[in-house]
């Protein structure tokens, strides 16, 4: 039977894992951890993704990736063949280091964003391999905790959804990470679209993506959407991308948010470009104001 055809969304969010051939180690060296992160970090900056959690196991990877318009596909088959290439120069080996295919599940970051990177960052924990995710310097867990972020390593947008100022955000984010769910992958917390197992969301979030890319499935653009939103609400269509936090305003910006992803329009990343905003501030004002119902 044929592979389904993993699915792109641009501006989506994927927990990604990629194994050694075999599940054999992937590190040979201290410096090969280091390595890898120096082959992520030109990966993300080459096609505009995002990593916004990370762990290094010993013959695997996860990471939590926000891809841009390039697929996902070509962020791992750059990462996963630079990174082979460059290892393999230092060991008197050939083949294989990784496994052929990566695993990835699109995910509903509105509802599972947090619980995923607990979800990662207590691999360790999970192993056996430390008590603390604190202890294990291999993953994101202390750059959320304020500690040598890596400058390709986008913590602000989980930390933003915690509330608070910076400080509180970090505190807010060492209570959720102390009260571990640690269910296997695909069950409770962590349990696939019974539909489409290649999707961590419920079949309202199914229903949003579809099986296509963000590209419109309507004739309204973006443009036209937001001047119905400002005849709507009664603001100035200027309004909509002006640094005013005003409630009616972020009522408006809700609406709209809601309104361009259900109709395939634009994507919320897109959005919070065009509205001079950050995605985390747009997903949050969108959390507090759910659409109405139909």
């Amino acid at each position: 039977m044929a592979r389904r055809p993993r699915l792109h969304v641009p501006g989506g969010f994927y927990h990604v894992t990629l194994r050694g051939n075999h599940r054999q180690p992937i590190f040979f060296a201290e410096a090969d951890r280091e390595l890898l992160g120096v082959v992520v970090a030109e990966t993300v900056e080459r096609l505009a993704a995002r990593i916004h959690a990370y762990c290094w196991m010993t013959n695997h990877l996860h990471l939590l990736v926000q891809v841009a318009d390039a697929p996902l596909g070509r962020l791992m088959l750059r990462i996963a063949s630079q990174y082979a290439r460059r290892v393999q120069a230092s060991l008197a080996t050939t083949g294989h280091l990784f496994e052929r295919r990566y695993h990835s599940v699109l995910v509903d970051a509105d509802c599972y964003l947090l619980t995923l990177i607990r979800y990662i960052h207590r691999n360790p924990v999970r192993a056996g391999m430390v008590a603390d995710p604190a202890d294990y310097p291999w993953s994101s867990h202390r750059a959320y905790l304020g500690n040598n972020r890596p400058a390709w390593l986008t913590t602000g947008m989980a930390l933003h959804l915690l509330g608070g100022d910076a400080g509180e955000a970090v505190l807010r984010y060492r209570a959720f990470m102390s009260t571990p769910a640690d269910c296997r992958w695909g069950e409770g917390v962590l349990k696939v679209n019974a539909d489409q197992p290649d999707i961590l969301g419920g079949d309202e979030f199914l229903a949003r993506v579809g099986t296509d890319t963000w590209r419109p499935r309507s004739r309204e653009s973006l443009e036209d959407l937001m001047r119905e939103c400002a005849e709507r609400f009664r603001i100035p269509l200027d309004a909509l991308s002006s640094p005013s936090r005003m409630h009616h305003l972020a009522r408006a910006r809700a609406w709209l948010a809601h309104r361009a992803v259900a109709q395939g329009v634009s994507s919320v990343s897109a959005l919070a470009r065009r509205l001079g905003r950050s995605e985390a501030a747009l997903r949050q004002v969108m959390s507090r104001h759910p659409p109405a119902p139909q």
